[in-house]
């Protein structure tokens, strides 16, 4: 274990003797004594797959308009009985936030006071290094309870990825407990999650419930990066562990309904939308005694001045380099339109002209090209990971496994043909026994999206250290495309 990773590692396990055991008391006053009795309003606003669109996807719809709606209309303020709070998927999009591995995105959530997000897979994208920086530098923590390290068993304290937090907030004890997706290995870089196992939802709630129960909690919440049909039948399984409120992530729902006793929330995605709860608890008799959910669209218009300001900075910071001219399209193509994926995968059979076919995953690429100025920063983008290339002779057999049974597979150099395939480059038949060169993204050849075949059959493919956008990029700064002469995908 490095030096760096043992500073974390003893700072995180401090962090989470504490959190265990904090039972403490807010001196504001939140309470409701209308109708006889003591009870608290807890307002919990819940966003998850954020993705990096601090700026919004549409204008006037990013983190600064959202977290002044949340002020203006919901009345947040940061000592308020609030709770802000994310699914995860926090980081990787558009190149504002991709670019630098996060980092802005954790100042922007820092200055909307969120008080904790779940891990998401795309959290892991940029390595475990990285991720343990980004924890250290939020002001929030970043929470799994079935996440561990495969060896040990043990929670990975030291990556800044805690089971649960304790918050004291409008005088009740909130305990908050993360989950990640189970699918966490196949939808980041295997090889980067391998030392980890993201173990099953309700057998982790159930282990860690008892650290839980020692911080004495007034309430129960968990937070995920879980999609909803999971969701509802956990809820169901674990309704004797009395959870408030559960939120979603990774599916990009929005939604809020009731399963039981137990509220369950998705934000929607990329800040142009939230979840809000609200809870009203009975301090007597220590039970919620009513709960009220919706969900909301960011539509206020204005900007929180504070969070525009640090949004404005790092796109300012990220200019010089993302900003260079790649060309101009006079048309909007869309990120599942068929003639940009061939675009992107046939300017790989350009990048190397030896090579019979050329594949990558449709969830490779992220957003679209809209009309106008193409830059550097429009295709990191929408090719946001660090996937390299590599070069692998697989043979015909394997090849049309990967064509057929594989995971959203986007090729060039193959047409199909009846029942069968037409390669190309050589003008014949795929044969089930022949060898191909076959590019395929490190991500998939390292057993992404269940692509694992490729790597099983060869072992030793070449890594050709190019990023995956980089043969896109090329393409683009040849065709010298510009407003009269615009870009024009066959």
């Amino acid at each position: 274990m490095t030096q760096f990773y043992t500073f974390l590692y003893f700072k995180q396990v401090a962090i989470f003797i504490l959190l265990s055991l904090l039972v403490s008391c807010q001196t504001a006053d939140f309470s409701d004594s209308s109708h006889g009795f003591e009870s608290i309003k807890l307002t919990i606003l819940y966003t998850n797959d954020e993705h990096g669109w601090m700026e919004g996807v549409e204008e006037g719809r990013g983190a600064a308009s959202l977290f002044e709606q949340w002020q203006a209309q919901e009345g947040f303020t940061k000592d308020g009985p609030f709770l802000v709070l994310s699914g995860g998927d926090n980081w990787t999009g558009p190149a504002i936030s991709t670019w630098v591995e996060g980092e802005s995105m954790v100042e922007v959530m820092n200055a909307m006071d969120y008080d904790a997000s779940a891990i998401g897979n795309h959290e892991f994208d940029f390595g475990l290094e990285t991720l343990a920086v980004r924890t250290s530098q939020a002001n929030f923590p970043y929470l799994s309870a079935n996440a561990t390290w495969k060896e040990s068993g043990s929670y990975p304290l030291e990556l800044g990825i805690l089971p649960f937090t304790v918050k004291a907030v409008a005088g009740l004890n909130v305990a908050i407990i993360g989950l990640s997706t189970t699918e966490t290995a196949t939808t980041t870089m295997p090889s980067v999650v391998a030392p980890l196992v993201f173990n099953e939802y309700a057998q982790a709630l159930r282990k860690v419930m008892p650290s839980v129960n020692q911080a004495d909690p007034d309430l129960i919440i968990v937070i995920s990066h879980v999609c909803m049909d999971e969701l509802r039948v956990l809820a169901g399984e674990v309704a004797d562990l009395n959870i408030a409120m559960m939120g979603a992530g990774h599916c990009n729902e929005l939604v809020a309904e009731k399963i039981g006793d137990t509220l369950v929330l998705g934000g929607g995605y990329h800040f142009s939308s939230y979840a809000k709860a609200v809870i009203d608890y009975d301090v007597k008799s220590a039970a919620v005694i009513s709960s009220s959910f919706t969900t909301h669209e960011n539509s206020i218009g204005l900007e929180d001045n504070v969070v525009a300001d640090i949004v404005e900075q790092w796109k300012s910071l990220s200019a010089e380099t993302l900003a260079e001219n790649l060309g101009f399209s006079a048309r909007d193509w869309e990120r599942s339109g068929e003639q940009l994926r061939q675009a992107i995968v046939n300017s790989w059979l350009e990048f190397d002209v030896t090579a019979d076919v050329a594949i990558t995953n449709a969830g490779g690429i992220r957003s679209s090209i809209s009309a106008g100025e193409i830059t550097f920063g429009t295709v990191v983008s929408m090719l946001p990971f660090n996937n390299t290339i590599i070069a692998t002779q697989i043979s015909g057999r394997v090849l049309r496994t990967v064509l057929e049974e594989g995971g959203r597979p986007v090729f060039a150099g193959l047409t199909q043909v009846g029942g069968g395939w037409l390669v190309g480059r050589r003008g014949k038949a795929l044969a089930q026994d022949g060898l191909y060169r076959v590019l395929i993204n490190s991500f998939m050849y390292d057993g992404g999206d269940g692509f694992g075949m490729v790597a099983e059959f060869d072992p030793d493919g070449f890594d050709t250290q190019a990023n995956y956008r980089e043969p896109f990029v090329q393409w683009l700064r040849k065709l010298n495309t510009s407003a009269s002469n615009p870009l024009i995908l066959d």
